[in-house]
Formats: C-alpha cells, structure tokens, sequence
C-alpha cells in the first residue's frame, strides 16, 4: 500500500517561479509594488501550477470537541462551552460566521467530539469519535484507533468539500492547551514557551496548570510516532484537521492555518508528508505569545496582524480578501497580455507531476523516515528549537 508522502508533491518549480516574479515585475513598472502581496501570489502560483491562480467554492471548516485534561483544571471556567460556541456559530451570532457570510465563504461546523449532544443543522456535520478524550496526565487522550479514526473522518471530509481553498481551525475547551502539548513534544520545544496566557490573568493560574501539562508530558515520554503522539496528546479536532490537510494538500489546495489547534495539526501531517506545508499560509486570531512560537516552527508569519483575541478562524475570513487580492495580481490586473495561456508552453516539459486523487480509504500512516518540513518559501524548516 502507498505513504501518503508519495502522493503529494512538493510545489516547487524554479521555471513557474521565474515566470511568476517576471510577471509581477513587468506589471510593477506601472503600477507599482505591493509589497508582501507579491510573495503570496508567488506562493499561490505555485500551490495551483498556474500563472493565473483563481479559487472557487472557498471553504471554512471549524472542528469542535472537548479535552479530558480540561477535568485537571486546565481550560477551567471558560466564557462559554464547546457546545455554546458550537451553537452560536451555527445561529450566526460570533463575527467569524458573520464574517464568513459577506465574504462568500461557505461554513461549515464539524463536530468531533463535542461533550454534549448537538442539534442538527444545515452547516453542521457530525463526525463526533466520542463525547471528549480522556485527561493526558492520566493516560492517553484517545486510542489509537480512535485517532486513526478521527484522521480517516477528516479525510472524508476534505474529499466531500467543493472548491479549492479551505480556511481551518479547530475549537473546544482544552483545545489550545492540547495543541501545545503536541507541538512540545513533536517540536521539542518548552511547553511554557507554547501555552497561552489570557492578557490580564495572574501568573499564577498560568503557574498552576504547568505541572498538570508536565505531567502529560512526562507521562507520554517515550512516545515518537506523531500519529501516536497525537493520540496520546491531542484532540479529536486535531486529528481531523490532520486528515483535511493531508487530503487538501494532495488536491493541490490553498490551506488557510489559523490558530494553534491548526498548527499542531500541520505539524503531524507534516511529519507524515513533509510537502503539506508548501499549500499552507497562516492566520491568527490570537495574540499570544504561544501562537508566535509555533509560527516559528514553520519560518512563518501570519498574513494579518491585528491583536484579536476570538474564536480560531475569524483572522482566516479577515485574511481572505488578501488571498483573493494576491491572486487578482496574476490573474486580473491588465498587462496587455491577456487573455494568454495560464502556464508558458516553455515549462510544460519540467511541469511537475500531478498527483493522483487519494480517498479516505488509502492507508496514509504506515510507518516512515520523518523528514523535516518545508518552510512556506518551500526551503527545509526542522520542527525544533532552533527555529
């Protein structure tokens, strides 16, 4: 049976990415530079093999579930529930699904593994492994097959999904502490440099819940396969969002990463094909400190910088009019070129291979030599410390 790495190529291109740069730069002499504009719609070129990026049916997918090391204290007391969150993006009452809305963006609200029992609705899908994972201090926050499960589940989705772009986050209480536990131990970088505090909040509720995530840690030690790190670790809308990027990534499509749910999942598909992250940009909803390190796994940076503390996916809808405006340059803006061939006949012999179509079936997480994960500029970018 095929690894999945072998069926998601890498987008790099030297002739495309030559022929994009002269592109823009024929195109600056009149109109000017735009600055980090003209990186992206490089790096859109490329995810979509094409001189002329365009992006239909653009998709927002929030999974939801609940964590087991919430019970130890951590996540404790939040603003509102997993389900109430839930319930209010499918009732349209949190600027995400607003924004979303004005945006033509199509939402979708998946749950994973909310505690409670949601109603159904015509944007919720129901992919719920188990009413929450167990607490990590104690023993593993799912089994592995619950999470092989969970990833199968997020590749169903991302194959039901029209278009191709797909903005992504993950929710739930415990869910960003989870997050960190899992980018700790994939990344080796401190669980304290990962863990996000509340502006305002005393040092010391922050000090309090590091011996219970040390305790998580300690306890999973020996573990090193990222898929049983994410069992061990994680979350069941982790393990989905794993499962929607490598699917996404095979289908050469945009993945909008908002959020630290998000980035510990690229961090496991990433392990499990190193070239997931060449269709990655990154979002943020968040300001904290937490959130810059695990960017800095990848050597990246968030498309908007506007010190947001909301829901994760809300700086993904705000960023989207980036995206649209990156692929315009391309695509829309006069030249005198237009209309002409999306790709050059002279990179047709070095285009590279298309990769085939894989469904939720395939066996994706056979055992494999980990190889570090490209950087968005597509150069090697280690998930450890020294990033």
């Amino acid at each position: 049976m095929s690894t999945y790495q072998h069926l998601i190529s890498p987008t790099a291109n030297a002739l495309l990415e030559v022929a994009l740069r002269e592109k823009l730069l024929r195109r600056s002499h009149t109109m000017g530079e735009l600055g980090e504009l003209e990186p992206l719609a490089i790096r859109l070129g490329l995810i979509q093999n094409t001189l002329k990026p365009a992006f239909t049916a653009p998709q927002v997918v929030v999974f939801a579930a609940d964590h087991g090391i919430a019970a130890d204290g951590i996540g404790a007391n939040p603003v509102q529930s997993t389900h109430q969150r839930v319930r209010a993006l499918l009732a349209s009452q949190m600027p995400l699904s607003v924004f979303a809305r004005i945006q033509h963006l199509e939402l979708s609200v998946v749950d994973a593994g909310v505690a409670e029992t949601v109603n159904p609705h015509p944007r919720l899908l129901s992919r719920k492994i188990a009413h929450g994972t167990r607490s990590s201090r104690l023993t593993m926050a799912m089994s592995l097959e619950q999470a092989h499960g969970a990833i199968r589940a997020g590749m169903e989705i991302g194959d039901a999904l029209a278009g191709n772009a797909v903005l992504c986050a993950g929710i739930g209480v415990g869910s960003l502490q989870s997050a960190a536990l899992v980018l700790s131990r994939i990344a080796e970088v401190p669980i304290r440099e990962l863990v996000p505090q509340r502006p305002g909040s005393p040092s010391k509720d922050f000090d309090a819940v590091m011996p219970v995530l040390l305790g998580a840690l300690t306890r999973h030690k020996d573990v090193k396969d990222p898929v049983e790190i994410l069992a061990a670790l994680g979350g069941f809308e982790i393990a989905m969002l794993v499962g929607l990027m490598l699917v996404a990534s095979g289908k050469r499509q945009l993945i909008m990463v908002d959020g630290l749910a998000a980035c510990a999942a690229l961090a496991v598909s990433s392990r499990i094909s190193a070239a997931v992250v060449d269709y990655c940009v990154f979002c943020r909803s968040h300001a904290h400190a937490g959130l810059d390190r695990a960017l800095r796994l990848f050597n990246a940076s968030a498309l908007l910088e506007l010190g947001m503390d909301s829901i994760d996916g809300t700086g993904a809808t705000l960023a989207w009019p980036l995206v649209q405006s990156a692929a315009a340059l391309l695509t829309e803006v006069a030249e005198g070129e237009d209309p002409g061939p999306s790709r050059p006949a002279e990179l047709s012999p070095a285009a590279p291979r298309t990769p085939r179509q894989v469904n939720a079936s395939e066996s994706l997480l056979e055992p494999r030599q980990h190889s570090a994960a490209p950087s968005p500029t597509g150069h090697p970018a280690p998930l450890n410390p020294s990033h």
